[in-house]
């Protein structure tokens, strides 16, 4: 099931074709997984693999760096240090030039021009810190991210 989702398939009958399982085995397969956060339903019956769950365990995985934030400019780095440690927040700063540092950090993580629903955001989100729903107000009240009827994306921020 996870496979054919993988190479392309995003519909029950679409994955019912490619692997011959019936459509109460794939419902429930592809319940665990949304439920596990590493499929989403759209809203047109569609599936998606959520790329970015990879993604963050293949880093999690990975040997830890000395400076994660070297690539960043000196003043942004120095912030970056004191509020982000293995590649999660420790805390939302309360000084707004220090979270705007972070808030852009963050913002990085989305495509520019590329729409997520709520539960990609919080997905996402949930890498960098726990309380996604403070984070993602953040992102918005601070114009790094839009919103319109649970429909999110980027919306400023550095891009590299």
């Amino acid at each position: 099931m996870f496979a054919a989702l993988v190479l392309g398939d995003r519909t029950v009958d679409q994955v019912r074709e490619s692997t011959e399982l019936t459509t109460r085995e794939i419902l429930r397969a592809v319940t665990r997984l949304v439920d596990g956060e590493l499929v989403v339903a759209g809203h047109d019956g569609m599936y998606f693999v959520v790329e970015e769950a990879f993604t963050a365990a293949i880093r999690e995985a990975a040997p830890a760096v000395d400076d994660e934030h070297a690539d960043a400019p000196p003043d942004a780095a120095r912030v970056l240090r004191s509020f982000v440690r293995g590649g999660r927040l420790t805390s939302i700063p309360t000084q707004q030039s220090k979270r705007l540092v972070v808030l852009d950090r963050v913002a990085q993580e989305f495509e520019p021009g590329q729409h997520y629903t709520e539960r990609q955001v919080n997905s996402i989100l949930r890498r960098w810190f726990d309380d996604t729903a403070a984070l993602r107000r953040h992102l918005v009240d601070h114009g790094f991210m839009a919103r319109d009827h649970g429909d999110y994306w980027r919306a400023g921020g550095t891009v590299t």
